[in-house]
């Protein structure tokens, strides 16, 4: 009787496209630069939409003034307007204009952080 001879596929084709992958992928690929030290992926502006309760409260920001509870005031006047208001753990949506320069935004946020307001919400324009 024949001895039937076994067939094996050559794998030095398949070898050398592994090879070639690695190394593209190797070289194409981008690695963290000490120099940059945030790597930031931003945002996109079309998120799910929030339900704004009427118990919630609204504090507005533009370039010239700051609104809370609807009435226009001052950074001093906002500072003691919200020192009176007791209930820390209540949600503060706050509605800034995009014009409005990262000082005021700062200021804003520290004088909240001081005074232990850590629920806040910064609604959006949806596009349409």
């Amino acid at each position: 009787m024949k001895r039937r001879e076994h067939i094996y596929p050559d794998l030095t084709p398949l070898i050398d496209v592994v090879f070639l992958l690695l190394i593209f992928f190797l070289v194409s690929s981008v690695f963290k630069k000490d120099e940059l030290a945030l790597m930031l992926d931003l945002p996109d502006v079309g998120s799910k939409k929030i339900e704004i309760e009427e118990k919630d409260l609204t504090i507005e920001l533009n370039d010239k003034d700051v609104a809370f509870k609807g009435k226009k005031m001052s950074f001093v006047e906002f500072e003691t307007a919200i020192k009176e208001f007791q209930d820390t753990k209540k949600q503060l949506n706050i509605r800034i204009d995009k014009n409005v320069n990262y000082e005021r935004v700062a200021k804003l946020l520290n004088i909240l952080q001081t005074n232990g307001f850590y629920n806040l919400a910064l609604p959006i324009e949806l596009e349409k």
